[in-house]
């Protein structure tokens, strides 16, 4: 399996101490951060300390400063991020994209912020205001949704198709968030269903087609060939069970992709 730099993760931090050493330009937007997402900024490190703080930002003008409490706070047990020091991070802020409920957080492992902000500011562009709508209208929506699907496989094959490209809830249609009660009231059918089977003859997942691509990324197990290159197979839904064949298909999964290798 191709590895990643970081593990990315939402951290929750509202009414929680976090600590942000520092009081220059640097400093301010790891306060106005930990702000905007309801934690408690704390500004001395044995307080911080003292109060159970999990989190901390160092931006102090010093280097050395910079590394001594990074170390003093590490060994307090605490993750720490040093700005613009990204070798001394345990964890680095992204881009942030704000959909509310819905977040978009483009990070490089501290390679370049000013990439991860462009690619911010074009999806800025792409994503529909009312995308955070179209959120809470499906959460709200959770009950009816297991009363038309009880099957786990099905309930998700059914959001798959309607969430998709052209779909009737299609996030990018800023019509969607309004069309989800008449959604519902019409029963939606599950999505490609049953056992599909594809021939994968490179090891390159650019080299999928659309449809492999999409109906991979739906499925809920994935049956392969033991040839087949861990880069296609991370392209399936990170949850999506995985067996080498030649595993038979569980009842119980709604869409299941059978992947064999090919030559080209």
């Amino acid at each position: 399996m191709a590895g990643i730099a970081s593990l990315p993760l939402f951290h929750r931090i509202a009414g929680q101490p976090v600590i942000v050493l520092g009081d220059g330009a640097e400093a301010e937007p790891k306060r106005r951060l930990v702000e905007r997402a309801g934690g408690d900024v704390i500004t001395n490190a044995q307080d911080g300390i003292d109060r159970g703080a999990r989190l901390a930002f160092v931006a102090l003008e010093d280097p050395g400063d910079c590394e001594a409490a990074a170390i003093r706070l590490r060994c307090a047990g605490l993750l720490v991020n040093v700005v613009d020091r990204p070798e001394l991070c345990d964890f680095t802020t992204p881009s942030i994209l704000d959909r509310d409920p819905v977040l978009v957080a483009i990070g490089t492992s501290g390679a370049s912020a000013g990439l991860a902000k462009q690619l911010r500011l074009r999806l800025e562009a792409l994503l529909p205001s009312g995308l955070g709508r179209l959120a809470n209208a499906l959460h709200a929506s959770r009950t009816r949704l297991r009363a038309l699907f009880p099957n786990t496989g099905e309930r998700r094959q059914a959001l798959d198709r309607a969430l998709g490209v052209g779909g009737v809830l299609d996030p990018l249609d800023p019509a969607a968030p309004d069309r989800v009660g008449d959604w519902l009231d019409g029963t939606p059918d599950a999505a490609s269903a049953g056992v599909i089977e594809f021939t994968i003859t490179s090891d390159d997942p650019e080299d999928l087609t659309f449809r492999q691509a999409r109906l991979l990324g739906s499925a809920d197990m994935v049956l392969h060939d033991p040839a087949i290159a861990p880069a296609v197979l991370d392209r399936a839904r990170a949850d999506a069970r995985r067996r080498e064949l030649p595993a038979d298909p569980p009842a119980d999964a709604a869409l299941v992709v059978v992947l064999r290798k090919g030559s080209a």
